[in-house]
């Protein structure tokens, strides 16, 4: 079974970024406890204020899916609705 890594970045507005943040840390822990989180990493870029990294691995296609089903009815996705993602998601062995 293939693994699925989702690599890219968010620009958070800066009108956004203290509530962005604030959220921030309850969705990583959250992803990081799913079944089939094998990684889960958002950082704030060195380079570019308001845009943060980026890096997950889940174990499969179906626990992605989960992720993000479950993501998209919390928090994070409230604070951050509307902000465009630059993400590319493929398979890896």
């Amino acid at each position: 079974m293939m693994k699925i890594q989702l690599t890219g970045y968010i620009d958070v507005p800066a009108d956004r970024l203290d509530q962005v943040s604030a959220a921030l840390p309850e969705h990583i822990r959250l992803t990081r406890a799913e079944t089939g989180c094998i990684s889960f990493d958002v950082t704030p870029s060195p380079n570019v204020v308001g845009r943060f990294d980026v890096a997950e691995v889940f174990a499969d296609r179906n626990s992605f899916d989960a992720h993000q089903q479950r993501a998209g009815a919390t928090n994070w996705a409230k604070v951050t609705k509307g902000i465009t993602r630059h993400y590319q998601i493929v398979e890896i062995p």
